[in-house]
């Protein structure tokens, strides 16, 4: 039903999130978990959206990623039907699939983030979004996030075509500087990303406009 990627860049402190899933609107209830200078949290497969705001305000508190891990497991009912995964402010990450997880789950850690999936088409697929992701070291957190769902789609996706995605990157405010969604679409990874593609060049733009938009381009 889903796979993603979370993730933290050691050179910048961003933290994201990137997921795509065969059901509609993924990222409203799987792609959202993620707080600057926190860390981030994926909540899949059955999923319990409160998991991923109970996992951020524990790594707000300043537990690590196993601890989190831990309280998501044993905070609420039905953690069999759950698959969580959780990176902490100094790249720890820790991962959980329930017994009841869907078909072939799987999850994949590497420096800095964790791959998780359900219903996969195989058993390849974090690792290869885990091997994009670190091949990709020095790029921006949003199209390494971008790239390593690409490369989980080509190694076998999902047993079902993808038909939602999410990309969601906090930097240093209280706001994503990136919060893009395909809600339905018969290619939704190829949608984020050209929807990144219009965005990035922008972004910037965008930031700086909250931040002094006396010295923002169009309104100096």
């Amino acid at each position: 039903m889903t796979f993603s990627l979370i993730a933290r860049c050691a050179e910048t402190g961003r933290f994201g999130v990137a997921v795509t899933s065969s059901s509609i609107a993924v990222a409203s209830r799987c792609g959202r978990w993620a707080k600057a200078g926190v860390g981030a949290v994926a909540t899949q497969n059955i999923t319990d959206p409160a998991l991923g705001q109970l996992g951020l305000d524990l790594l707000a508190e300043g537990y690590g990623a196993e601890a989190v891990l831990r309280s998501l497991v044993a905070a609420r009912p039905f953690a069999e039907f759950r698959q969580l995964a959780v990176v902490d402010v100094n790249g720890a990450t820790a991962s959980y699939s329930g017994i009841k997880s869907l078909g072939l789950y799987k999850e994949q850690h590497g420096k800095d983030g964790v791959a998780c999936g359900n219903l996969l088409a195989n058993d390849s697929i974090p690792k290869a979004m885990i091997t994009s992701f670190e091949r990709t070291a020095g790029k921006h957190l949003g199209e390494r996030l971008l790239g390593a769902l690409a490369a989980g789609l080509d190694a076998g996706g999902e047993t079902e075509p993808v038909r939602s995605a999410g990309l969601y990157v906090v930097d240093r405010f209280v706001w994503p500087v990136i919060d893009l969604r395909v809600d339905w679409h018969d290619e939704p990874i190829a949608e984020l990303d050209r929807l990144f593609a219009e965005y990035f060049p922008q972004m910037d733009a965008y930031i700086q406009r909250a931040v002094d938009p006396t010295q923002a381009p169009g309104y100096k």
